[in-house]
């Protein structure tokens, strides 16, 4: 992607020294564990809906809450604003990202598909410094790396013995977690910025819906029997809550925040998950998750440390 595609609208670097505030702290780990459980969800509806219906389902169920919301805040949908072609760009890496992870995990396994996953931030940061002028410093560099040490542990290194198909899942994900950076980039360096975020984030949905719908027509899959009341719940779930409103809280933080730092705040999500596992489905939690909670808090701690270097600038958001 060219600098022309991703222009910041300031004209200098963002300073992104100083930390995330109190409230967005708090928004933050609501979406990680929302996102976290999301992901057990998925797991559980798949005996009733292959992955790529679950994600067309999804999408299609979340495009109208997004409408509804968006009608009852006033927000015109249909307005020329310049947001068009990066939105309809954003949607074709959005409905990309999905086909590539799920297509991933036919490959490589659960664990080391998180783990690959979350290397979007490291995304996030160089297409940051390099296309929105934020510049991480040494330490909060250090912290990002110390959040994904903590994620990696917290997951499980799987055996080393892996063979070239496997190899072709890990990069399928890592894909995945690149693009998830790039519409990250998208929505934060173009007119999108500009658009409310349930316009931005709509042009996304619409857009990817068809894309996993070709990929699961292409792939065979089927819905064999009617959905239990649990699948069906944890389908609502998914795209009433997931994608209808956290995804548009999350579209609404990048728009005022630094992308890099909320990037780093992803790496709890898992966590989350594996918490969510043990009580849900029974999984064992062992001093390491311990060990691995511990890395991410104190990676993110560095990622949030003020810079004293770094001045504050009261026109540009922490």
């Amino acid at each position: 992607m060219s600098t022309q595609a991703i222009t910041a609208p300031v004209t200098r670097p963002v300073s992104v020294g100083h930390g995330l505030p109190p409230g967005a702290i708090a928004v933050m780990l609501m979406l990680c564990v929302s996102w976290g459980f999301n992901q057990l969800a998925v797991k559980l509806a798949l005996p009733d809906v292959p992955p790529m219906l679950q994600a067309m389902i999804r999408s299609s169920g979340a495009l109208p809450v997004m409408l509804i919301v968006g009608w009852l805040r006033g927000v015109k949908f249909f307005e020329r604003d310049g947001s068009l072609v990066p939105g309809v760009i954003a949607g074709l890496m959005f409905g990309c990202e999905f086909v590539l992870i799920f297509t991933g995990l036919v490959f490589t396994s659960a664990s080391r598909a998180s783990v690959f996953l979350y290397t979007a931030p490291f995304f996030v940061a160089l297409g940051s410094h390099q296309f929105l002028g934020e510049r991480l410093s040494t330490v909060q560099c250090s912290g990002l790396a110390l959040s994904f040490a903590g994620v990696a542990l917290a997951i499980g290194v799987p055996q080393p013995n892996v063979d070239a198909k496997v190899l072709l899942g890990d990069l399928m994900v890592v894909g995945g977690g690149a693009l998830w950076a790039a519409t990250t980039l998208v929505a934060k360096g173009t007119r999108l910025r500009q658009a409310a975020p349930e316009k931005a984030l709509g042009y996304q949905v619409a857009i990817s819906i068809p894309i996993p719908g070709f990929a699961a027509w292409i792939a065979g899959e089927r819905i064999e029997h009617v959905p239990s009341v649990l699948s069906i719940s944890l389908l609502a779930y998914q795209a009433v809550w997931v994608v209808g409103c956290t995804f548009v809280i999350w579209f609404a933080m990048v728009k005022t925040y630094s992308a890099s730092k909320l990037s780093a705040f992803t790496f709890i999500t898992p966590l989350f998950g594996v918490v969510a596992a043990y009580f849900i489905m029974h999984d064992t939690l062992t001093p390491v998750f311990g060990v691995a909670a511990l890395l991410v808090i104190a990676g993110l701690y560095l990622v949030n440390k003020p810079d004293p270097k770094v001045t504050p600038d009261p026109n540009v958001p922490a």
